[in-house]
């Protein structure tokens, strides 16, 4: 997986205030997760400890596409947000506050991914689990600052969340009101309701 690097000329404000978010809840997981030796990770349903190893160019996923099916199948606002990391906009999502129980899956590659027994209804506009299924996804380290934030104030790192089967990128792993938890961009989700 190669290193993107995304720039925007003027970020819209909506970005600024989820980028200043992800950045100051970020430096607070790194500071819990060092505080506990790690225990903080121990439950919550991921293949690797954060920041571990760099998946790097190294890494290969069972799914691998190029770059034109990448575009073809998806939108052009899904290419964004799960090939080079981009944020939806808040409340863009169907899926930020929808409350149905069923199942999240990869919309890169379908892989079950949530739960609804596992989401946190939080009205900031992205969507909320407190964990994701087991060896479902892997995290690395996010070192581009947050949009909108001079360098020097920009935390060193933030979590960020994968799918483990494509790569995907979901979101970030975030502490909210002393929770730890997946702050996911719905647009790289599929939603399917359980069976009734």
């Amino acid at each position: 997986m190669k290193e993107v690097t995304m720039t925007h000329a003027q970020p819209k404000q909506s970005q600024i205030r989820r980028r200043a978010f992800l950045g100051g809840t970020a430096m607070a997981v790194l500071a819990a997760a060092q505080a506990s030796g790690g225990r903080a990770w121990a439950n919550q349903g991921t293949a690797a400890a954060p920041a571990a190893a760099p998946l790097g160019d190294t890494f290969e996923f069972e799914i691998t596409r190029t770059e034109a099916v990448w575009r073809a199948m998806l939108t052009p606002q899904e290419y964004r947000i799960l090939r080079e990391g981009d944020t939806e906009l808040p409340r863009t999502s169907p899926n930020w506050n929808r409350d149905e129980e069923g199942t999240y899956a990869c919309r890169g590659c379908g892989l079950p991914v949530y739960d609804s027994i596992w989401k946190v209804q939080l009205d900031k506009g992205w969507a909320f689990f407190s964990q994701s299924r087991e060896n479902a996804v892997l995290m690395g380290i996010d070192g581009n600052p947050p949009a909108g934030m001079p360098d020097e104030n920009a935390p060193p790192a933030m979590i960020e969340v994968h799918c483990r089967r494509c790569g995907s990128h979901f979101g970030h792993i975030l502490t909210v009101d002393k929770a730890t938890l997946h702050c996911v961009d719905g647009t790289s989700l599929c939603f399917y309701p359980a069976a009734a």
